[in-house]
Protein backbone atom coordinates (compact mmCIF):
# COMPACT_ATOMS: atom_id res chain seq x y z
CA UNK A 1 0.00 0.00 0.00
CA UNK A 2 1.15 3.53 -0.74
CA UNK A 3 2.22 2.57 -4.34
CA UNK A 4 1.76 5.35 -6.39
CA UNK A 5 -0.06 3.11 -9.30
CA UNK A 6 2.54 2.16 -12.22
CA UNK A 7 2.29 4.49 -15.14
CA UNK A 8 0.15 2.63 -18.19
CA UNK A 9 2.55 0.41 -20.66
CA UNK A 10 4.73 2.58 -23.35
CA UNK A 11 3.84 5.94 -21.70
CA UNK A 12 7.41 7.88 -21.05
CA UNK A 13 7.77 11.10 -18.82
CA UNK A 14 6.94 14.11 -20.47
CA UNK A 15 7.34 14.39 -24.33
CA UNK A 16 10.21 12.38 -25.33
CA UNK A 17 10.13 11.15 -28.77
CA UNK A 18 10.11 7.64 -29.27
CA UNK A 19 13.17 5.74 -30.68
CA UNK A 20 16.93 5.44 -29.42
CA UNK A 21 19.66 7.81 -30.27
CA UNK A 22 22.62 6.23 -31.93
CA UNK A 23 25.72 6.82 -33.55
CA UNK A 24 25.10 8.16 -37.34
CA UNK A 25 25.23 5.71 -40.24
CA UNK A 26 25.42 8.83 -42.61
CA UNK A 27 28.19 11.76 -42.03
CA UNK A 28 28.60 14.54 -44.59
CA UNK A 29 32.57 15.38 -44.03
CA UNK A 30 33.19 17.83 -46.49
CA UNK A 31 33.42 20.24 -48.05
CA UNK A 32 33.26 23.79 -46.63
CA UNK A 33 31.01 26.13 -48.73
CA UNK A 34 30.40 23.41 -51.30
CA UNK A 35 26.80 23.22 -50.21
CA UNK A 36 26.63 21.04 -47.28
CA UNK A 37 24.35 22.47 -45.83
CA UNK A 38 21.62 22.55 -47.94
CA UNK A 39 22.14 18.66 -48.87
CA UNK A 40 21.33 18.07 -44.95
CA UNK A 41 18.34 20.50 -44.86
CA UNK A 42 16.96 18.57 -47.94
CA UNK A 43 18.01 15.10 -46.76
CA UNK A 44 16.15 15.57 -43.30
CA UNK A 45 12.73 16.49 -44.79
CA UNK A 46 13.19 12.69 -45.79
CA UNK A 47 10.83 10.23 -43.42
CA UNK A 48 13.65 7.89 -42.95
CA UNK A 49 16.11 10.15 -41.90
CA UNK A 50 17.13 12.36 -39.16
CA UNK A 51 19.94 14.72 -39.06
CA UNK A 52 21.68 16.97 -36.32
CA UNK A 53 21.22 20.75 -36.85
CA UNK A 54 24.48 21.68 -35.84
CA UNK A 55 28.12 20.66 -36.53
CA UNK A 56 29.24 18.41 -33.67
CA UNK A 57 32.62 18.68 -34.87
CA UNK A 58 33.27 15.44 -32.76
CA UNK A 59 35.74 13.80 -35.24
CA UNK A 60 38.34 16.94 -35.52
CA UNK A 61 37.40 19.68 -32.04
CA UNK A 62 35.49 16.86 -29.58
CA UNK A 63 37.34 13.63 -29.58
CA UNK A 64 38.36 13.46 -26.28
CA UNK A 65 34.77 13.94 -25.41
CA UNK A 66 33.92 10.15 -26.23
CA UNK A 67 31.83 8.29 -28.27
CA UNK A 68 28.54 8.61 -25.43
CA UNK A 69 28.88 12.35 -25.75
CA UNK A 70 28.91 12.52 -29.48
CA UNK A 71 25.79 10.26 -28.98
CA UNK A 72 23.90 11.67 -26.92
CA UNK A 73 24.03 14.88 -29.59
CA UNK A 74 21.99 12.75 -31.87
CA UNK A 75 18.27 13.02 -32.49
CA UNK A 76 16.25 10.07 -31.38
CA UNK A 77 15.55 7.23 -34.24
CA UNK A 78 13.49 4.52 -35.02
CA UNK A 79 15.06 1.24 -36.20
CA UNK A 80 13.90 1.98 -39.91
CA UNK A 81 15.52 5.53 -39.52
CA UNK A 82 18.92 6.55 -40.52
CA UNK A 83 20.92 9.35 -38.64
CA UNK A 84 22.98 11.74 -40.51
CA UNK A 85 25.19 14.85 -39.57
CA UNK A 86 27.50 16.65 -41.23
CA UNK A 87 30.72 18.60 -40.31
CA UNK A 88 32.04 20.24 -43.39
CA UNK A 89 35.98 20.33 -41.89
CA UNK A 90 36.04 16.63 -41.30
CA UNK A 91 37.17 16.09 -45.38
CA UNK A 92 40.91 17.60 -44.63
CA UNK A 93 41.18 16.82 -41.59
CA UNK A 94 43.88 14.47 -41.24
CA UNK A 95 42.80 11.99 -37.87
CA UNK A 96 38.82 12.01 -39.36
CA UNK A 97 38.66 8.69 -41.68
CA UNK A 98 40.78 6.46 -39.46
CA UNK A 99 38.39 7.74 -36.67
CA UNK A 100 35.24 7.10 -38.33
CA UNK A 101 36.45 3.64 -39.43
CA UNK A 102 36.88 3.18 -35.65
CA UNK A 103 32.93 4.01 -34.89
CA UNK A 104 32.05 2.04 -37.66
CA UNK A 105 33.87 0.54 -40.83
CA UNK A 106 30.32 0.55 -42.81
CA UNK A 107 29.77 4.65 -42.24
CA UNK A 108 28.42 6.18 -45.32
CA UNK A 109 30.20 9.31 -46.59
CA UNK A 110 28.75 12.52 -48.19
CA UNK A 111 31.08 15.16 -49.77
CA UNK A 112 29.71 17.84 -51.39
CA UNK A 113 32.37 19.14 -54.10
CA UNK A 114 32.31 22.49 -55.89
CA UNK A 115 34.70 24.58 -58.75
CA UNK A 116 37.39 24.70 -56.50
CA UNK A 117 38.37 28.29 -57.58
CA UNK A 118 34.61 29.61 -56.84
CA UNK A 119 34.97 27.45 -53.34
CA UNK A 120 38.06 29.43 -52.80
CA UNK A 121 36.21 32.82 -53.38
CA UNK A 122 33.23 31.86 -51.45
CA UNK A 123 35.28 30.86 -48.43
CA UNK A 124 37.39 34.37 -48.73
CA UNK A 125 34.27 35.94 -48.90
CA UNK A 126 32.77 34.65 -45.83
CA UNK A 127 35.61 35.34 -43.60
CA UNK A 128 36.00 38.67 -45.09
CA UNK A 129 31.86 39.05 -43.87
CA UNK A 130 33.62 38.60 -40.17
CA UNK A 131 36.70 39.82 -40.02
CA UNK A 132 36.70 43.16 -42.89
CA UNK A 133 40.51 43.71 -42.14
CA UNK A 134 41.85 40.61 -43.66
CA UNK A 135 44.43 41.01 -46.46
CA UNK A 136 43.05 41.00 -50.17
CA UNK A 137 42.33 37.49 -51.59
CA UNK A 138 45.27 37.62 -54.36
CA UNK A 139 48.00 38.64 -51.59
CA UNK A 140 46.29 35.57 -49.54
CA UNK A 141 46.26 33.58 -52.59
CA UNK A 142 50.09 33.59 -53.80
CA UNK A 143 53.48 33.35 -51.91
CA UNK A 144 55.00 34.82 -55.06
CA UNK A 145 52.78 36.65 -57.48
CA UNK A 146 54.86 36.78 -60.81
CA UNK A 147 55.96 33.39 -60.08
CA UNK A 148 52.58 32.02 -60.16
CA UNK A 149 53.39 30.28 -56.44
CA UNK A 150 50.17 29.51 -54.80
CA UNK A 151 50.38 29.75 -50.92
CA UNK A 152 48.62 25.62 -50.37
CA UNK A 153 49.40 26.56 -46.60
CA UNK A 154 46.25 28.88 -46.99
CA UNK A 155 43.26 26.92 -46.06
CA UNK A 156 40.75 28.57 -48.75
CA UNK A 157 43.30 27.39 -51.12
CA UNK A 158 44.16 23.68 -49.62
CA UNK A 159 40.38 22.61 -49.01
CA UNK A 160 39.89 22.37 -53.02
CA UNK A 161 43.01 20.67 -53.14
CA UNK A 162 40.57 17.19 -53.24
CA UNK A 163 42.49 14.39 -54.91
CA UNK A 164 45.29 15.28 -52.11
CA UNK A 165 42.65 14.70 -49.00
CA UNK A 166 40.54 12.06 -50.66
CA UNK A 167 44.05 9.82 -50.75
CA UNK A 168 43.74 9.74 -46.68
CA UNK A 169 40.41 8.91 -46.71
CA UNK A 170 40.75 5.56 -49.37
CA UNK A 171 43.22 3.93 -47.03
CA UNK A 172 40.10 3.21 -44.84
CA UNK A 173 37.25 3.17 -46.90
CA UNK A 174 36.25 1.99 -50.73
CA UNK A 175 35.01 4.46 -53.29
CA UNK A 176 31.69 2.89 -52.58
CA UNK A 177 31.10 4.17 -49.74
CA UNK A 178 31.71 7.43 -50.72
CA UNK A 179 29.26 9.69 -52.53
CA UNK A 180 30.24 12.58 -54.29
CA UNK A 181 27.38 15.16 -54.89
CA UNK A 182 27.88 18.27 -57.21
CA UNK A 183 27.73 21.50 -55.64
CA UNK A 184 26.94 22.77 -59.27
CA UNK A 185 24.31 20.25 -59.39
CA UNK A 186 23.11 20.69 -56.36
CA UNK A 187 21.53 24.13 -58.06
CA UNK A 188 20.85 23.41 -61.19
CA UNK A 189 19.23 20.21 -60.84
CA UNK A 190 18.57 19.67 -56.94
CA UNK A 191 16.20 16.52 -57.40
CA UNK A 192 18.22 14.97 -59.43
CA UNK A 193 21.28 15.46 -57.33
CA UNK A 194 19.32 14.68 -54.44
CA UNK A 195 17.75 11.49 -55.89
CA UNK A 196 21.32 9.86 -56.12
CA UNK A 197 21.56 10.85 -52.25
CA UNK A 198 18.89 9.06 -51.21
CA UNK A 199 20.16 5.91 -53.86
CA UNK A 200 23.20 5.66 -51.98
CA UNK A 201 21.95 6.23 -48.60
CA UNK A 202 19.34 3.04 -49.59
CA UNK A 203 16.44 4.95 -49.06
CA UNK A 204 13.02 5.27 -50.84
CA UNK A 205 13.37 8.55 -53.57
CA UNK A 206 10.63 10.37 -51.48
CA UNK A 207 12.11 13.72 -52.32
CA UNK A 208 11.62 14.94 -55.80
CA UNK A 209 11.13 17.76 -58.04
CA UNK A 210 8.06 18.50 -55.88
CA UNK A 211 10.00 20.04 -53.29
CA UNK A 212 11.38 22.40 -54.66
CA UNK A 213 11.17 25.78 -56.31
CA UNK A 214 13.69 28.17 -57.98
CA UNK A 215 13.91 31.48 -56.24
CA UNK A 216 14.68 34.31 -58.46
CA UNK A 217 15.77 36.63 -55.51
CA UNK A 218 18.59 33.47 -53.65
CA UNK A 219 19.52 32.92 -57.32
CA UNK A 220 18.60 29.18 -56.21
CA UNK A 221 16.28 26.67 -55.36
CA UNK A 222 14.63 26.34 -52.24
CA UNK A 223 12.69 23.68 -50.49
CA UNK A 224 7.98 24.01 -50.76
CA UNK A 225 8.30 22.68 -47.13
CA UNK A 226 10.87 22.00 -43.88
CA UNK A 227 11.14 19.28 -41.94
CA UNK A 228 9.83 20.77 -38.64
CA UNK A 229 7.20 23.95 -39.55
CA UNK A 230 5.80 23.05 -43.00
CA UNK A 231 6.56 26.32 -44.44
CA UNK A 232 8.74 27.34 -47.47
CA UNK A 233 12.37 26.99 -46.72
CA UNK A 234 15.11 28.80 -48.58
CA UNK A 235 19.02 28.77 -47.11
CA UNK A 236 19.38 31.53 -44.45
CA UNK A 237 21.14 35.58 -45.15
CA UNK A 238 24.42 33.80 -45.08
CA UNK A 239 23.92 31.80 -47.63
CA UNK A 240 24.19 32.85 -51.20
CA UNK A 241 26.44 36.10 -50.50
CA UNK A 242 27.76 37.95 -53.44
CA UNK A 243 31.27 36.88 -54.09
CA UNK A 244 33.96 39.38 -53.81
CA UNK A 245 35.20 40.72 -57.20
CA UNK A 246 38.62 39.18 -58.30
CA UNK A 247 41.16 40.09 -60.98
CA UNK A 248 40.14 37.45 -63.92
CA UNK A 249 44.16 37.03 -64.59
CA UNK A 250 44.34 35.71 -60.74
CA UNK A 251 41.14 33.42 -61.66
CA UNK A 252 43.33 32.27 -65.09
CA UNK A 253 46.33 31.12 -62.37
CA UNK A 254 44.03 29.56 -59.99
CA UNK A 255 42.60 27.42 -62.72
CA UNK A 256 46.07 26.43 -63.70
CA UNK A 257 46.95 25.39 -60.10
CA UNK A 258 43.94 23.07 -59.61
CA UNK A 259 43.64 21.39 -63.23
CA UNK A 260 45.92 18.81 -62.39
CA UNK A 261 44.54 18.24 -58.60
CA UNK A 262 40.97 18.38 -60.27
CA UNK A 263 41.61 15.58 -63.35
CA UNK A 264 43.65 13.35 -60.39
CA UNK A 265 40.13 13.76 -58.70
CA UNK A 266 38.30 12.77 -61.72
CA UNK A 267 40.45 9.51 -62.77
CA UNK A 268 39.83 8.67 -58.73
CA UNK A 269 36.29 8.99 -58.34
CA UNK A 270 35.51 8.26 -61.75
CA UNK A 271 33.21 11.27 -62.08
CA UNK A 272 34.10 14.41 -64.33
CA UNK A 273 32.77 17.39 -62.67
CA UNK A 274 33.13 19.78 -65.42
CA UNK A 275 35.20 22.39 -63.77
CA UNK A 276 37.40 23.47 -66.51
Amino acid sequence: PGQPPAPPAGSAPGPARPGTKRLPRAIVVGVKKGGTRAVLEVIRVHPDVRALGTEPHFFDRNYHRGLEWYRSLMPRTLDSQITVEKTPSYFVTKEAPRRIFNMSRDTKLIVVVRNPVTRAISDYTQTLSKKPDIPTFEGLTFRNRSLGLVDTSWNAIRIGMYAVHLESWLQYFPLSQIHFVSGEKLITDPAGEMGKVQDFLGIKRVITDKHFYFNKTKGFPCLKKSESSGLPRCLGKSKGRTHVQIDPEVIEQLRDFYRPYNIKFYETVGQDFRWE
